[in-house]
């Protein structure tokens, strides 16, 4: 059965209901504008927004009560769009869901350079426990938080969708992959303020799982904060991932695995991506590194989970940080392999990638009451100093690890300006 939809014609759960009434179907929106509240897709139901067509959410956060998940983020525990124990389901089609992120800000932040967002603010499109979901073709602009969020999904193909969120808007990550099994990502552009695609393990009321079989190849990704990123939350295991064929321009941190919970991180490849990475103010997580993999407890009771077996190859491209490779115990990072890389960093404007960033760290979880800023973001101490960042000793390597077991290395060149600039380190590698 398939039902079409006029500009601001009948009601869109209303007709979604009936496709489930009928046993599935296609509910297609027609070009024009379509104004909607909440959202809930169930099983053999596609939302097709036709070409044209724009689906844009009413940007009152009470008004989302009803779709409600099970992963709170950010303080947010809703979205738009939800679609929960599901399976055949699918959002395809070449327009646009306006999602309003403007209206859940409440003012910039010259210090670090990003706007404040809302206390409360809805996700675009929640999937929990679904299976053989499809996201194809469609536009999301201006999200007010985390954009896609699957969790304890499989067998979900996401494809040629495109991000477009505020450059500037903490915490709009593009895709975020949290205790899924076999995903595939494909042909994506994401440009946003966060991270553009995120694997987490997140604890919610219903346990915590493993994210495994993940596939994102062919993505071009504009990120301020970590592009292709595993973590911060990783209390489950996140094992057999390959990050292939992605460019990654205009953005902070290229390529990154953040363990923080007590999940392990194994068997992981970033393989054939172009980077452009740049300095960015204090205020945002890392500045200009190709790549960050840290190791780092934020909770006694959990501590981080080891990470093993990690294959860095053929990525070449520019960038104004250094390789940082830090783990807070000796072998918590651990098998790693870096072949066939081509950099040249350059000096950035700022000096903010002499240092290395270990956030987020235990003070994120409890700020401490002299402290300024908002925890899981910056927090700056009595000193004026923002809290996790450290200076690299000696001044900024090429590549600085420290407490790694097992580093090898094959035909990497990285080249520096000549002379240095101040600031930097006279040895290319800084291994402790």
């Amino acid at each position: 059965m398939d039902i079409s939809i006029e500009p601001d014609g009948a009601d869109l759960q209303q007709s979604i209901d009936s496709l489930v009434r009928a046993g599935g179907g296609t509910l297609l929106l027609q070009p024009g504008r379509h104004i909607t509240g909440p959202i809930r897709l169930f099983s053999g139901v596609t939302l097709s927004i036709g070409l044209g067509a724009t689906l844009e959410f009413v940007p009152d956060y009470e008004l989302y009560a009803g779709n409600s998940v099970s992963v709170i983020a950010e303080g947010s525990d809703r979205a738009y769009i939800v679609a929960q124990e599901a399976h055949d389901v699918a959002i395809v089609g070449d327009g646009k869901i306006l999602a309003s992120g403007a209206a859940f800000s409440t003012g910039f932040d010259q210090t670090v350079g990003t706007y404040t967002p809302s206390e409360k603010r809805p996700r675009v499109l929640v999937f929990e426990d679904c299976s053989k979901i499809r996201l194809e073709g469609f536009v999301i602009e201006d999200s007010p938080m985390w954009t896609v969020h699957l969790v304890r999904c499989r067998d979900v193909i996401v494809e040629s969708i495109t991000v477009l969120n505020n450059r500037q808007l903490p915490n709009t990550d593009g895709i975020v992959i949290d205790s899924c099994a076999k995903v595939a990502v494909r042909g994506v552009v994401i440009k946003t303020a966060d991270d553009g695609v995120c694997l987490k393990t997140s604890r919610s009321d219903k346990g915590i799982a493993r994210c495994e079989e993940i596939e994102v190849s062919d993505c071009h990704v504009e990120s301020n904060s970590c592009a292709l990123k595993i973590g911060t939350e990783s209390f489950g295991d996140i094992r057999h991932v390959a990050f292939t064929r992605c460019e990654v321009h205009d953005s902070n941190r290229a390529l990154g695995i953040f363990s923080r919970d007590g999940g392990a991180i194994e068997d992981i490849a970033f393989s054939d991506i172009d980077i452009d990475c740049h300095e960015t103010p204090d205020g945002f997580w890392g500045s200009g590194e190709p790549l960050t993999i840290t190791q780092l407890d934020r909770r006694p009771e959990t501590p981080a989970g080891v990470v093993s077996n990690v294959r860095i190859e053929n990525v070449t491209g520019n960038c104004q940080g250094p390789i940082n490779l830090f783990a807070e115990r000796s072998g918590g990072i651990t098998g790693m392999s870096l072949s066939n890389i081509k950099l040249t960093i350059e000096e950035g404007s700022l000096g903010t990638a002499r240092q290395y960033d270990l956030r987020p760290t235990s003070a994120d979880l409890s700020p401490p009451k002299d402290h300024e800023g908002r925890g899981n973001a910056w927090l700056r101490g009595a000193d004026g100093k923002i809290v996790g960042l450290v200076d690299y000793p000696a001044g900024m390597p090429a590549l600085f690890a420290h407490n790694i077991a097992e580093l090898t290395f094959e035909n990497i060149e990285i080249q520096r300006p000549e002379p240095l600039p101040n600031g930097w380190n006279t040895e290319t590698l800084c291994i402790e």
